[in-house]
């Protein structure tokens, strides 16, 4: 059996790793977070030790390690905020585990090559989340792309609004050094697509950027694209949402590439093809991590011609 251990159990996303390490049969050992409403665990892994300070739960791991291959950690998933993955998965390292972690696996780029030297030294690899990749109806979008010779450039409209309230603003995910940022929290799986379908990047402008907002324009080698990212609520009004808390809309050449069905089960594909040998390492998460801090320092330009149409509806909130 694979033996899995969770850093970060009271977050967000952690239930979807839960249920990726449940779907295939794994067993969680450990885990860890300072927050104890952790009681999500219970529909899980009821029997799992549950730590709230990372030391204990370093050195109950190094305890099982030295037990021998049946109960030590084979696998630690890091679903912590974005500033603290790569201390995570350096703990991970130095305890001979492998690392699942969400993204963003860093937000700096420059640590990243920390981390490619800690995975030759440790013999063990660093695996990210990048599900949209598995995506069935990304997985044919890029198939028939790729068919295509000669490649034609493409129009493209990426629209991603996630509506958040104030909470958002006081916890870590507010602050721009421990989450990156708009770009680097909620869009960095999009940047991380639009890079894998369209290649590399030419050019870019940014046109917004404030703490809910961001939008702006990327030259790549085969698209041209209009970008925008919103957690404001009255930006998901202006798309026409009918329901829901958020809203995902990829426009090629004025046609839709619907993939708002299918997100349920991407984190148990991530799992089951990281198990079977594949997943996706420090190298798949590094040019879309480089091009968010290039984002991110961009100065703001004046180019309506280049807009996204909802930067143009909109106005400061």
């Amino acid at each position: 059996m694979t033996n899995f251990a969770l850093i970060g159990a009271s977050g967000f996303v952690a239930p979807r790793h839960l249920q990726a390490v449940k779907d295939l049969g794994g067993a969680l050992v450990a885990a860890v977070d300072p927050n104890d409403s952790a009681g999500v665990l219970d529909r899980y892994f009821p029997d799992v030790r549950f730590f709230t300070e990372i030391e204990r739960f370093d050195r109950f791991l190094e305890k099982l390690r030295r037990r021998g291959d049946d109960e030590r950690t084979h696998y630690v998933s890091i679903c912590s905020p974005n500033y603290l993955h790569d201390a995570h998965a350096r703990l991970a390292l130095r305890l001979h585990c492998d690392v699942i972690c969400e993204k963003p696996l860093v937000i700096s780029p420059w640590n990243l090559d920390q981390l490619a030297d800690l995975e030759k030294e440790h013999g063990k690899r660093i695996y990210t989340v990048l599900q949209l990749r598995l995506h069935p109806a990304l997985i044919a979008l890029k198939e028939r792309l790729d068919a295509e010779r000669p490649r034609r450039r493409a129009k493209i409209e990426l629209s991603y609004v996630t509506r958040r309230g104030p909470w958002y603003h006081v916890s870590w995910k507010g602050d721009l050094e421990k989450s990156g940022g708009v770009g680097m929290n909620i869009g960095i799986h999009f940047f991380d697509v639009l890079l894998w379908l369209f290649g590399d990047v030419r050019r870019t402008e940014l046109h917004l950027s404030d703490p809910e907002r961001m939008s702006g324009y990327l030259e790549l080698e085969h698209a041209d694209v209009v970008w925008y990212l919103s957690i404001s609520a009255r930006d998901l009004e202006l798309t026409g949402a009918k329901s829901g808390p958020a809203y995902r809309a990829l426009l090629m050449d004025g046609q839709e590439v619907d993939f708002s069905e299918g997100f349920g089960n991407l984190h148990t594909m991530v799992y089951r093809d990281i198990l079977a040998g594949g997943g996706f390492g420090i190298d798949d998460s590094r040019p879309s991590i480089e091009l968010v801090h290039r984002i991110r320092q961009s100065s703001l330009t004046e180019r309506p011609e280049l807009r996204h149409p909802l930067l143009l509806q909109s106005s400061p909130s």
